[in-house]
């Protein structure tokens, strides 16, 4: 028992070494890989920190056209795609269900529903109040399209995950690196040094261009600026992804930072009002 519990302990402490060093290390195989893990600047870490909404839009795009063949994201609702501080709210149409964006998204997805006549299955276009719907009608139907993988939910993967932006980043990035001497990848699976045991059921779902980015238009101040299409390489559109993955799995930071700074400088202006109350009160009793 105790030498099981000193090697636990050996093994934890490579994991964290090799975390703190960026060497990816998947530990469910115990294989350690030259990929250096990449910590990017995110914009919405710190304090301070907000979403980047042009880069979210895209994130939207890529989640649509890729992820979107496998992965749910069965918490949101179209409707919180125009919500003040989502990707696509606009100041014009306060009621996101009243946002042409938000209304051309729904409509582009295929709702299942009851007949209120029949009460048979039927299916029509999605509307703003709708949630994303499912991929796969069950488990087993996933299982089945993904060599007996379900694939995950990603409404909350950023912060399911530790240090969640960067490991979808790293997953997405991390294809192709080279398979260590002595490790077998049996078919249906591929090696991602990212992921647990370095072996993961999905097959790189990236590549360089596989994304058509639009320009976008943003107002600055009451002045329209276009901002134009990146190039889609693998590394914008993961940075893109991720964007909008951690929108999904946050989608109040921005108001919650807000009201937190605000209560902040309320705390500090009252302390400073009770010091100076205090100091007035008993400038006349000796201590």
């Amino acid at each position: 028992m105790a030498f099981k519990t000193t090697k636990n302990f050996i093994l934890g402490a490579i994991v964290a070494a090799a975390s703190v060093t960026g060497i990816a290390y998947a530990a469910g195989g115990g294989v350690e890989s030259d990929y250096k893990m990449e910590h990017p600047d995110w914009s919405f870490n710190g304090p301070f920190g907000k979403y980047d909404m042009v880069a979210a839009q895209r994130g939207y795009k890529v989640y649509r056209e890729v992820c979107a063949s496998c992965h749910s994201l069965k918490y949101v609702a179209f409707r919180h795609l125009g919500d003040k501080g989502a990707p696509f709210y606009l100041a014009d149409f306060e009621n996101p269900n009243d946002n042409p964006y938000v209304k051309n998204f729904a409509a582009d997805w295929t709702i299942e529903d009851i007949d209120n006549e029949t009460g048979d299955v039927i299916e029509r276009p999605g509307i703003t109040a709708d949630y994303f719907p499912p991929i796969f009608p069950n488990d087993a139907a996933a299982r089945a399209s993904n060599g007996g993988a379900i694939p995950p939910d990603l409404s909350s993967m950023v912060k399911a995950r530790n240090n969640g932006a960067d490991y979808v980043y790293n997953l997405m990035l991390a294809y192709g690196s080279p398979i260590p001497k002595g490790v077998e990848i049996t078919p249906g699976l591929h090696w991602n040094p990212v992921m647990d045991g370095g072996k993961i059921a999905m097959a790189a779902p990236l590549s360089e261009g596989l994304v058509d980015y639009d320009p976008v238009e943003i107002n600055d101040h009451g002045e329209l600026k276009t901002i134009a299409a990146p190039e889609a390489t693998v590394e914008q559109m993961s940075h893109d992804l991720v964007q909008f993955l951690a929108w999904s799995a946050d989608p109040k930071m921005e108001q919650r930072k807000s009201v937190g700074l605000m209560t902040l400088i309320y705390l500090i202006i009252l302390s400073l009002l009770l010091f100076l109350s205090y100091k007035r009160v008993w400038r006349n009793v000796k201590h």
